[in-house]
């Protein structure tokens, strides 16, 4: 099994209950009930009936005809093709969130309302055989399941004295962005071009409405950006929703069924319907939500509040009314279910400071324990919680301090910071903020299954530009002695009031005699620090608290000519004439990873500084 399926796993806490093996038998490795119809005896012109829920949580009657069927639709799998009758669906023609609806033919059931055209015209939806999804739902997890948290995880080093960051890899590495740095957005291209989402074809899975409350505009159009490619559709449709006591206390076959991804002050829920109940468990939908595999995301029953019709792709407006159990499986043919499951979520927290007055300063949200949905989310939701608190278009320094508790290895701090010319940061900010590359770094290590148990983060705006230009650089003097330091005037302009300047001072090594040294004058905030690459994941946790130089500094860097190595999470510069040549093993492969060093002066500035520069000095030759 990849080890990508395995991560997120860990999570279920409540194991699912096998069914009693009276309950069904196999043919020809399919599972069969005397209760379902098989494609083979569906003919053009049947008719019969489905159920969803129009309004409410209660299923209703449509009517459907058979219009035939489509043999080897999907790998081993045919698709039958049904007009439905409603006066509802005359109008609204094919419905997101309709999907995984239960079709029946002579009281027997045949399958899932699961496939449909965009801009049709007429109400024709495509039906995914019930076998299949039974075939998915007799599937057997992984016996490593032992519920939330992970059963067996191993001890953490807890050994901090390094700071060093991620430099680069030590091999070709093409999951998620490689292991030199999570990146959210190419992440969410890898899993978008696995889903049958990102084939564009005439005859398409309805796509899942994934319905969103507390979020503003530009919170929704990142959700859209990140997600519309995997087949999820963000509306501005939802709501967080609360428990309802009259609500029903179990799914049944029809009911609509939410797919919580994150819920309290901002809310998304995936919505389809419920298929067929058997047990505690049940499958929906009739196509896969990510075709994620074996998964942990957490369910809940759904309430309908109105079909709305669109030329495009009409959907369902709804809410969750009771969270009740995890979808534990996301396949081909459905999603499969179990009431019993219990997905994990982490809370999280944002405390917004430096916003006088604003009625709102701390947000409150749980999101699901998933390897993309997690780092994703959290994006979405602290740029949105920002912008609701404190939306404005004036210029905004800010800094932020987030904490996360990482099962094991107890808490990792992260520093982020920025300066947003023009207005507050909004949500696509926060794509690559530390925080959200931690998280997402850690759910994808490569190395062993991370339990992220939660995330804070408190931040603090500046009404102001808080930042610096470097105008130029000036040499003092374009040839040294060598063994003598450089020295620079750096012209730095600020938004109001005069350049101010600053000298500073380069120590050059003697051994540069003869040659030309260029300095690359940048910010501390771009400069990644000189890191080993992580071989675990404490390694990790150790680049991740620490990734560049001081924000509020300038740093010039320039190529000393020392060997440097890299092994086992350690950096070793400057290394002595012949070191290498030493510790480089001759009878294993396993051995440092040697690069020649830069050496760094870093000079503290107190703003951040935008803009770089460049001058080079000439060391003299030592006369003998």
């Amino acid at each position: 099994m990849r080890y990508s399926a395995v991560l997120v796993l860990a999570a279920l806490a409540g194991i699912l209950a096998p069914l009693p093996s009276t309950r069904f038998a196999l043919a020809e490795g399919k599972a069969t009930r005397p209760d379902i119809m098989s494609v083979k005896d569906i003919r053009p012109g049947m008719k019969g009936y489905g159920l969803t829920v129009f309004e409410g949580t209660k299923p209703e009657r449509f009517d459907v005809e058979v219009i035939g069927v489509l043999d080897n639709f999907q790998p081993r799998q045919e698709l039958v093709l049904i007009k439905t009758r409603h006066p509802r669906l005359d109008v609204a023609k094919v419905v997101a969130g309709m999907s995984g609806s239960p079709i029946f033919i002579n009281n027997k059931m045949i399958g899932a309302y699961a496939y449909g055209w965009s801009f049709g015209s007429e109400p024709v939806a495509g039906v995914t055989p019930i076998r299949n999804m039974l075939d998915e739902l007799m599937r057997p997890l992984p016996d490593f399941i032992q519920g939330w948290p992970l059963k067996g995880l191993p001890k953490a080093n807890n050994d901090r004295r390094s700071t060093l960051n991620w430099r680069r890899p030590n091999f070709s590495d093409d999951q998620y962005g490689g292991l030199v740095k999570y990146d959210l957005l190419r992440h969410a291209g890898e899993v978008a071009a696995r889903t049958p989402f990102a084939v564009q074809s005439a005859l398409a899975p309805v796509a899942t409405p994934l319905l969103v409350g507390g979020l503003n505009p530009g919170a929704v159009d990142l959700a859209k950006k990140l997600l519309s490619p995997m087949g999820l559709e963000p509306l501005q449709a939802g709501g967080s929703g609360t428990t309802d006591p009259t609500a029903p206390e179990h799914y049944e076959n029809g009911s609509a069924i939410g797919v919580e991804l994150i819920r309290g002050d901002m809310s998304a829920m995936g919505l389809g319907t419920v298929t067929r109940v058997e047990g505690n468990r049940l499958v929906a939908f009739g196509h896969p939500m990510m075709q994620s595999g074996v998964t942990a995301l957490p369910t809940s029953l759904g309430r309908v509040l109105w079909f709305l019709a669109s030329d495009m792709r009409s959907f369902k407006i709804g809410m969750p009314v009771r969270s009740l159990g995890a979808l534990v499986n996301d396949r081909q043919a459905s999603i499969v279910v179990s009431e019993t499951a219990k997905a994990p979520l982490i809370p999280v927290t944002m405390n917004i400071k430096g916003v006088p007055g604003a009625p709102h300063t701390k947000w409150q949200f749980e999101v699901s324990h998933e390897k993309f949905m997690t780092p994703a989310f959290m994006s979405v939701a602290l740029g949105n919680a920002l912008q609701a608190t404190a939306s404005e278009r004036q210029d905004v320094s800010w800094s932020a301090t987030s904490r996360l508790k990482v099962r094991g290895y107890g808490d990792v701090t992260l520093e982020d910071f920025g300066v947003a010319i023009g207005g507050t940061p909004e949500a696509q900010d926060f794509i690559r903020s530390n925080l959200v590359d931690a998280v997402g770094g850690l759910l994808n290590n490569p190395w062993e299954p991370v339990v992220i148990e939660r995330a804070d983060m408190q931040i603090e705006l500046r009404f102001a530009r808080e930042i610096l230009r470097l105008r130029g650089v000036e040499l003092f003097d374009p040839q040294v002695e060598a063994g003598n330091p450089a020295r620079i005037r750096l012209t730095l302009v600020p938004y109001v009031g005069p350049a101010v300047t600053r000298v500073v001072s380069i120590p050059i090594p003697a051994h540069l005699a003869g040659q030309s040294v260029e300095l690359r004058i940048g910010p501390g905030y771009e400069e990644e620090r000189d890191v080993a690459d992580p071989e675990n994941v404490p390694e990790l946790i150790r680049n991740l608290e620490n990734p560049v130089y001081p924000p509020k500094s300038i740093v010039i860097t320039y190529k000393d000519g020392a060997s440097a190595v890299s092994y086992k999470g350690r950096v070793a510069k400057t290394l002595p004439p012949g070191a290498l040549d030493a510790i480089r093993p001759t009878t294993s492969s396993l051995a440092p990873d040697a690069f020649r060093s830069e050496a760094h002066v870093v000079v503290d500035i107190g703003k951040y500084v935008v803009g770089r520069d460049r001058v080079s000095v000439t060391v003299k030759p030592v006369l003998r």
